[in-house]
């Protein structure tokens, strides 16, 4: 309760503060809006922001959904196979290297104007986190442990299975919380580049006809539904964990 209480004085000051501020510092409402105006456009807009954010929703369950299994299976792929290490890890490193932004237009050009180039970027965005840190827990197995198996006579599959994976976990479930803000991140510039529906495209459109309160308005329906998301893994995770301990 005291934690709650904290949080809510904490969130108080700082709409307070962006409320009364821009007034105190004699900004221009076309530059920042108070959250008044903002929230009040963002209630005159509500069905369009709904929908538009059920758009974007979508494109980002389904990219992080993508990312999740493939980073997995990858990072599986190149923890077994030296040759995989020596080929593959290489080349998704030089691939995240490369600026994701710049990778967009071409989302465009090969899958379109539709949900398939949003659901690429997403999945560009949010691949690499859960491929690294799958690859690093199953590396960071302890010593004693992977001894111990190994004195039992475990074959490579039971090693696998039963040790490499759990200890794997931890580090997966970083990732995967890593890589829920990435595929939000993924999905808003994929619609930036171009589209016809999601909260970017809307953003676009607002910003093209100066309509910054509206804009913010959207900012915030991202936040939310990015810090929603992030919530939801990291809860899903949690009871991941809880379940393979109690096994």
């Amino acid at each position: 309760m005291r934690r709650a209480l904290e949080s809510l004085i904490f969130w108080g000051l700082l709409a307070a503060l962006w409320e009364y501020g821009v007034g105190a510092l004699g900004i221009r409402r076309y530059l920042l809006p108070p959250l008044s105006a903002v929230l009040a456009a963002g209630w005159e807009a509500r069905e369009m922001l709904l929908s538009e954010t059920w758009v974007t929703t979508t494109e980002v369950l389904m990219g992080f959904g993508l990312a999740v299994v493939g980073g997995i299976l990858l990072g599986v792929l190149i923890h077994l196979s030296p040759l995989a290490r020596r080929t593959l890890y290489p080349l998704i490193t030089a691939l995240q290297s490369m600026p994701k932004i710049a990778l967009a237009p071409l989302m465009i050009v090969w899958f379109g104007y539709g949900l398939g180039s949003k659901v690429a970027a997403t999945f560009l965005f949010a691949f690499f986190p859960v491929v690294v840190a799958t690859l690093g827990g199953m590396q960071n197995v302890p010593i004693n442990l992977d001894e111990h198996f190994h004195a039992l006579g475990a074959s490579r599959w039971d090693r696998f299975w039963r040790l490499q994976m759990p200890s794997a976990l931890p580090a997966f479930v970083d990732g995967i919380k890593i890589a829920m803000p990435l595929a939000v991140i993924g999905a808003i510039v994929g619609e930036f580049i171009g589209a016809e529906q999601g909260l970017g495209h809307l953003m676009t459109l607002a910003t093209a006809n100066a309509q910054t309160d509206l804009m913010f308005a959207a900012i915030l329906v991202i936040t939310a539904l990015a810090v929603f998301l992030y919530a939801l893994v990291e809860r899903l995770a949690r009871a991941v964990w809880w379940r393979s301990i109690s096994y």
